[in-house]
């Protein structure tokens, strides 16, 4: 049996191993195409698969479990295994990642006195009841058991959210309890706060760092550190960022290839490396992560393209070549292989076969809910995706101003039926006049859910509860006696097309296209306006005609040969007769 070791180098069976990782997701790749990824991982010369176990996609409602399809683990290490790659898994409760709330489930926002991250009985409770369950299924996959897995993580840039060793203890305490018997280790940032904050190395735990550039310089300090801790500790690079991710109404954002190889024959002769991303992959569903800056939340896009060393359907880069020739420099005995690529293909238009507004077939979609004041996403359903308002006002034939007063994040204002506005971010909150007839009016806000921030102090802000969490005023009050539907929309299949549709609705379009040999394609979306779109029943993820991107990738393994079914959900009145499916994907010039 194997055995891997930490000491003063990283050991496998006693003898010293440089430890030349990728970051591939398996919950942003279908399982069709892992081998793909990992194949091209292996032909790049490295030696290990890394990836991040998201606690809010295993368990999306509490207590209840779910490792299928793209979520199957297991089955995505022991694939890993096969082709001769080790693994270094980071099942940490806070994963950051750019995903939704740093993986962090939305159901423990129902607990209005959680704090999350923190040593704390509530939180820690949470963790135990999951951790329980994961280390059942991914024990067995630790090389202590015969399997692939070499490392695990304890907590992910916890320096740069709080400093409470106890809660790190607290966690690395669940994970022993459950069975983890590989080394563990910590990843933050490489200046002197960050890792005094956030490691355990007075425990034994490893630290890592994470940056992409000044190779050098950032090991020099993590260097410094091990000194004046008294340890002397492999060095590793965690995270090396080899692109970057990127937000809604933002520019691309790229890296030189020949610069990000530079940095890595830099590094390599005295660190081991995880590249962060090997392949991004794609925030599928409502599953995006958001970045804050200052008062604003900064929603991020569908694509984890990341500019990495694949593309976001798993096509090779200038990276791979490159980074490559390095390992052939530095490694020569490595052995390296040529990279596979998909098939990608222009598969003609998805014709438009029916339509219906959202208010015509919402009560078949969710249940209605009846409160006094209106309920959070959280407390009405998953948290995820959109939630419908509505109540009854009186109106005296006059013009009354209406406020949504915290609300998160984006809001469709509508009044007997019309479109009176739309508001985001800083415009929330403001006033807008609308037109009330004599009597009871209809006032109805369509709330969506953009993304929880993913990394830094608003994870504890109140501005994850998604949806109104105040209150809605009309003229100087509020209003009370709400209707409300949850809607995750994870269950398109229930939209009854034979219902009304009215021009500038939200509504739900299905549109019928033909494949007869299935492969990766992508949805032409620059003639629609705002929503999510699902193919076969499964959710692509989000568009928006702001860009950068203004594409949907369809994985070939989401297709069918022969008819295929698209429903689109759009929330800004564009409607499109036909979309087309081409084989490159498509982009907003935006300024940097």
């Amino acid at each position: 049996m194997n055995r891997f070791e930490v000491k003063e180098d990283f050991l496998l069976n006693g003898e010293k191993i440089k430890l030349l990782s990728g970051a591939i997701h398996y919950f942003r790749i279908m399982p069709e195409c892992w081998e793909d990824s990992l194949y091209n991982l292996k032909a790049m010369g490295f030696n290990t698969v890394e990836t991040y176990i998201p606690w809010n996609i295993h368990e999306p409602e509490e207590g209840v479990f779910d490792f299928s399809g793209n979520k199957d683990v297991v089955s995505f290490v022991r694939l890993a295994e096969s082709l001769g790659l080790m693994v270094i898994l980071r099942p940490t409760p806070f994963i950051c990642a750019e995903w939704e709330f740093g993986g962090l489930p939305a159901w423990l926002l129902r607990y209005r006195d959680i704090k999350v991250r923190t040593n704390t009985p509530l939180f820690l409770s949470k963790v135990d009841a999951y951790y329980k369950e994961l280390f059942s299924r991914i024990g067995d996959l630790q090389i202590t058991k015969g399997g692939p897995v070499i490392m695990m993580q304890v907590e992910n840039e916890y320096g740069s959210f709080g400093n409470d060793k106890d809660y790190l203890r607290a966690i690395k305490g669940i994970m022993e309890r459950y069975g983890a018997e590989v080394p563990l280790f910590t990843s933050d940032g490489s200046w002197d706060a960050a890792l005094e904050a956030g490691t355990l190395v007075e425990d034994g735990v490893l630290a890592t760092a994470n940056f992409g550039s000044r190779s050098n310089e950032n090991l020099d300090a993590l260097e410094a550190f091990f000194r004046r801790k008294g340890v002397k500790m492999p060095l590793m690079c965690m995270e090396f960022w080899d692109g970057w991710f990127n937000r809604w109404k933002d520019a691309i954002i790229t890296r030189d290839a020949e610069d990000l190889a530079m940095e890595v024959k830099e590094l390599l002769p005295r660190a081991g490396i995880n590249l962060y991303m090997f392949q991004g992959g794609t925030n599928f569903g409502c599953y995006n992560g958001c970045s804050a800056r200052g008062e604003r939340d900064l929603p991020q896009i569908t694509s984890y393209n990341y500019d990495a060393v694949l593309t976001e359907w798993g096509q090779p880069t200038d990276k791979f070549y490159k980074i490559r020739q390095v390992i052939r420099e530095l490694f020569p005995e490595i052995p390296t292989m040529e990279p596979r690529d998909r098939r990608r293909a222009a598969l003609g238009n998805a014709k438009q076969t029916g339509k219906v507004s959202l208010f015509s077939c919402v009560d078949e979609l969710a249940e209605c809910q009846r409160s006094v004041t209106p309920m959070t996403m959280e407390e009405a359903g998953r948290g995820y995706g959109y939630m419908l308002y509505r109540t009854h006002a009186m109106g005296f034939n006059n013009r009354m101003k209406v406020k949504a007063i915290g609300t998160s994040d984006r809001a469709h204002f509508y009044l007997n039926g019309n479109l009176e506005g739309i508001q985001y971010q800083q415009e929330i909150g403001t006033e807008i006049e609308m037109p009330f007839v004599s009597g009871e009016n209809r006032l109805e806000l369509l709330v969506e859910n953009m993304g929880r921030v993913n990394y830094g102090y608003k994870l504890q802000a109140p501005t994850q509860q998604k949806g109104i969490r105040t209150g809605v005023m009309v003229d100087i009050h509020f209003e009370s006696n709400w209707e409300q539907y949850a809607l995750p929309l994870d269950n398109v299949e229930k939209v009854d097309f034979s219902g009304a549709w009215k021009k500038g609705d939200p509504a739900f379009y299905r549109y019928e296209f033909q494949a007869d040999e299935p492969a990766d394609t992508f949805l032409d979306c620059r003639s629609l306006g705002k929503g999510v779109a699902f193919i076969n029943g499964f959710n692509l993820g989000r568009y928006w005609s702001e860009g950068p991107v203004v594409y949907l990738y369809i994985p070939a393994p989401l297709l069918k040969a022969g008819k295929n079914e698209l429903i689109v959900f759009e929330t800004d009145g564009k409607e499109a007769e036909e979309l087309s499916l081409l084989d490159t994907p498509v982009y907003v010039e935006l300024e940097k």
